[in-house]
Order: structure tokens, then C-alpha cells, then sequence
């Protein structure tokens, strides 16, 4: 189990990667946002739910304490905040820079949250 928790992780950080990245291709766009802001969304909340369920399932570590399922639930919110941005920005590409700004601050955020906010 520590192993497939290990490689989620990975996986995990590769997908707020992506997200980071997809800002400084954004910049270099005329207009229009790039897929990675929707790729890099769906990795991260995908293999984020999956470590949560690893996590409690098989209480590794004990499982998650309830300040950890609030600090899951942030992070969640914000993640679900950066996708819907990124879909508006889809279909507004007149509004991709100011988008792109905010959504690269709130992967800052969730890195923020992650890093700093101990359970």
C-alpha cells in the first residue's frame, strides 16, 4: 500500500506541476487558455481523492483525523475553483490572462495549504 501511496503522490505533485506550468505557457498564448489548466486540475483531484481513500482505508498512519478531512475539503474546494476557471476561461478567451493569474495563485494556495497547514 506505501508503495501505490508513493506513486499517487508523485503522480499528485506532477498534476499541481502541470498546473504551475500551464501558467507560464499561458503567457506565451495570444488568447484562449491552454488544456493543461484542465488536465492538470483533473490529475490533481483525481489522484488526490484516491490517496484520501487509500489513506483512511487501510489507516495508514492511523487514517485521517477530522482536521485532516476539513484541510481535504479546502484543498477540494479550491481545486474545484481552479477547474471552473479554467472553463470559463475556455469559453471567454478574451478573459485568459487575469484567469490564468488567479489560478496559478490558487495552486499557490492548495501548495500553501498542503505544505503548511499540519494535521
Amino acid at each position: 500500500m506505501t508503495i501505490l501511496l508513493h506513486v499517487l503522490l508523485v503522480l499528485h505533485l506532477l498534476g499541481m506541476a502541470t498546473l504551475i506550468g500551464a501558467f507560464f505557457v499561458q503567457r506565451g498564448q495570444a488568447e484562449g487558455l491552454t488544456d493543461l489548466w484542465l488536465w492538470g486540475a483533473g490529475v490533481q483531484a483525481v489522484t488526490g481523492l484516491a490517496m484520501v481513500g487509500l489513506i483512511d482505508g487501510a489507516k495508514i498512519n492511523g487514517g485521517l483525523s477530522l482536521d485532516g478531512h476539513i484541510k481535504i475539503g479546502i484543498k477540494l474546494v479550491v481545486l474545484l475553483v481552479i477547474g471552473l476557471l479554467a472553463v470559463i476561461g475556455r469559453n471567454r478567451p478574451e478573459k485568459a490572462r487575469p484567469l490564468a493569474t488567479s489560478m496559478v495563485s490558487l495552486t499557490v494556495v492548495n501548495v500553501l495549504l498542503a505544505v503548511l497547514w499540519t494535521t
